[in-house]
């Protein structure tokens, strides 16, 4: 490992792995149970999304869920297309944390 990997800060990476919060009906109602769901990348794993959304958003994570979602078929007129595949993670906040992914930055 050479210096300039080691000078890197945990934000930096962080903003590499999660790419955007994931936010439906669905999601919504997690909210309330202290679920937060993120889109993140495909190489990702479970320790390194844990820490990312740690650094970000100063929260204690209970557990994390990673699912990878299959892309889907899309027809338009004759034209056949797929919507490309994507990895979300659904994350557990320790009771009485939160995060307001509803502020711009």
């Amino acid at each position: 490992m050479t210096k300039e990997n080691k000078t890197i800060k945990n934000s930096e990476i962080a903003y590499k792995i999660l790419v955007e919060p994931w936010v439906t009906e669905a999601t919504t109602a997690m909210m309330e149970m202290n679920k937060y769901v993120f889109k993140v990348t495909k190489e990702a794993t479970k320790t390194q999304v844990k820490k990312s959304v740690e650094d970000l958003y100063k929260v204690t994570i209970l557990s994390v869920r990673t699912i990878n979602m299959p892309r889907k078929k899309k027809i338009r007129g004759r034209i056949t297309g797929y919507k490309p595949s994507f990895k979300k993670a659904i994350i557990t906040l320790k009771e009485g944390d939160s995060i307001n992914i509803y502020e711009g930055k």
